[in-house]
């Protein structure tokens, strides 16, 4: 119901569209940009100091090669788009999500009157502020995603989520269209946490994932193993489930991330902890037990070296 309500909205030509329906073949650059560059400026679109913002798709003409000062998000709402990213052609098909770092060097093919489409324009921040709305919830892997997004520490220029039949992504991302194209109280806390559960929904289709760097897509697939397995899984099953030799696994991972396996496994666990003992009653002891720890001893010793306070002190801080 919602998803048709948008379409509606989107559908109509707009006035810049309306102009190469009429025959003009070229974007009107200052829309876009505001230098000789083809970098596409974030303050042409973001109004008021804000850091998100969206607005539908152009259709009906040729975007030539560009970057972005921000990061994109670009949801297919119907049909599909074609885009060139560092001369890679990605078909972007209905229910898809592809997120844009902000390296990218993006070239798009006209779209045609049903191919409807939405870009998110967002500055980096955003995801920070979004992040920390989920406090305990920062796992490598969601961190490792931000991190490629504001090219801090990877060479992916895209990363593209073929999740067109997971359900709670496409609400989430209706949701998060809806709340743009309508007035509603408290909009910018809701937009935050509503992109934080995405990101908590997207962890979970790692195998969904497509990038144009293979060993990128590697660690998100290490990170995407350890978010489901980090109560027992091991470098020698993952080595095997990836067609990887252990050792050269393992020097992959630290070289990528910083860190061990082992210490990726360790941070997803205390994560995992901090979020047990904040929202439920279970006992202390058996949190460990719950997130891969028979040594509760060892357990105690870790969790107040990375947050200063035992895990009862943590408990009673936070409820």
């Amino acid at each position: 119901m919602l998803k048709n309500e948008i379409l509606q909205k989107l559908l109509p030509v707009t006035e810049e569209e309306q102009k190469f329906v009429d025959g003009q073949k070229q974007i009107d650059r200052s829309i876009y940009m505001d230098s000789p560059l083809n970098i596409v400026n974030s303050k042409k679109i973001l109004r008021d100091g804000k850091q998100i913002a969206i607005r539908p798709h152009t259709r009906f003409v040729h975007f030539p090669e560009h970057s972005h000062d921000f990061v994109e998000i670009i949801y297919m709402c119907a049909g599909q788009t074609t885009h060139l990213i560092d001369g890679e052609k990605i078909i972007l098909k209905e229910g898809e999500l592809l997120f844009l770092c902000q390296s990218a060097k993006q070239e798009i093919y006209p779209a045609s009157y049903h191919d409807i489409a939405v870009n998110f324009v967002i500055l980096p921040d955003f995801f920070d502020e979004a992040l920390q709305m989920l406090g305990e919830e920062d796992t490598p892997l969601k961190r490792f995603i931000v991190d490629c997004l504001k090219n801090k520490q990877t060479d992916i220029s895209y990363l593209h989520f073929k999740v067109s039949d997971v359900l709670p992504v496409q609400n989430l991302i209706e949701n998060l269209i809806w709340s743009f194209m309508v007035e509603t109280s408290n909009k910018r806390n809701i937009n935050q946490l509503t992109m934080g559960l995405l990101f908590l929904q997207l962890i979970h289709y790692t195998d969904r994932l497509y990038a144009n760097n293979v060993e990128e897509k590697t660690i998100v697939k290490v990170l995407g193993y350890i978010e489901e397995q980090y109560q027992n899984g091991t470098l020698s099953a993952l080595a095997e489930s990836l067609g990887c030799d252990v050792s050269v696994l393992s020097r992959e991972i630290k070289q990528k991330t910083g860190k061990k396996y082992t210490e990726l496994v360790q941070e997803k666990r205390l994560s995992q902890a901090c979020f047990l003992l904040k929202n439920t009653d279970i006992p202390i002891d058996e949190v460990a037990v719950k997130i891969g720890y028979e040594n509760i001893s060892f357990f105690y010793r870790i969790f107040k070296k990375k947050y200063g306070i035992s895990p009862k002190k943590y408990r009673c801080r936070e409820n």
